[in-house]
């Protein structure tokens, strides 16, 4: 009896919130129209790309070939790669949850019209959440694309990191939101960058966390980046490994936890 009553009702509470939180994506999607918007999206791939260029093949020349911790040899490229598009997924989620949100919610008063709706805060974070994915995707996408050309992974594997990608855009899609909503003015976004850029480079990304000394190892494997590289990179060099699941869990919690605090936080700001 209670499952005959109680399981429609869940099913159609679930299915208005998540009409609420596509509506705010469909939003998102129908402003990718202008062209200027194109450009913005672009230049989010390119930097990655660039430095895989760079250093990846560049200094990969005189480093030649890479072993992992588990015994893989690959070469340094390879090593490198998949570490751009966990970067480039960051990139992606941290850009549209961090200062399109803010413009959003502060100048263009875009979250206040949209509460006079039935959308509630919580159908927005997710709403931009889900749209960050998006984002994310796009660049990751055409990351697997480059490294399939560049013949540093196979079809096969790259189509199996994909998901894992996602995942490191739905964390920090979370964890971008949740900063936004703590955010004063564009001046704090510098704070952010700066953080984002440290990530980049310390991360596991050029060089493995093992090589770092005790104390900065331990800070290295508690950043989300971290995790997202290694689980990017089990996938792409054909090396999955039980470990994975905890970086996969730590990602998931991440936008839980993130996507709970920008709900709280907009309903502490916008519903006065």
């Amino acid at each position: 009896m209670v499952t005959t009553f109680a399981l429609p009702r869940v099913v159609l509470g679930a299915e208005r919130s998540l009409a609420g939180a596509f509506a705010v994506t469909w939003r998102n999607i129908a402003a990718m129209r202008h062209a200027s918007y194109w450009w913005v999206v672009l230049s989010g791939f390119f930097e990655p790309l660039l430095y895989l260029l760079s250093i990846g093949i560049g200094v990969g020349q005189l480093v030649g070939d890479f072993r992992l911790a588990n015994g893989t040899v690959v070469s340094y490229a390879q090593f490198v790669a998949p570490a751009m598009i966990a970067s480039s997924a960051m990139n992606g989620a941290m850009a549209e949850t961090t200062m399109n949100f803010f413009a959003k919610m502060k100048y263009m008063k875009l979250y206040d019209a949209t509460l006079a709706t039935p959308v509630t805060p919580m159908q927005i974070a997710l709403g931009e959440l889900l749209w960050a994915l998006i984002r994310g995707a796009l660049y990751s996408a055409a990351f697997l694309v480059v490294m399939c050309v560049m013949r540093l992974t196979t079809v096969g594997w790259a189509l199996a990191a994909f998901p894992m990608t996602l995942l490191v855009g739905f964390g920090f899609g979370g964890l971008g939101m949740a900063c936004a909503t703590f955010v004063r003015s564009w001046l704090d976004f510098d704070y952010v960058n700066v953080a984002q850029f440290a990530l980049f480079l310390f991360s596991g990304t050029f060089a493995p966390a093992a090589g770092f000394p005790p104390v900065l190892r331990v800070l290295v494997e508690v950043t989300p980046l971290y995790h997202g590289v290694e689980l990017v990179r089990g996938f792409t060099i054909g090396s999955p490994h039980w470990s994975m699941l905890g970086h996969a869990a730590y990602l998931a919690a991440l936008a839980a936890a993130g996507l709970w605090i920008a709900s709280r936080r907009m309903s502490k700001l916008l519903l006065k």
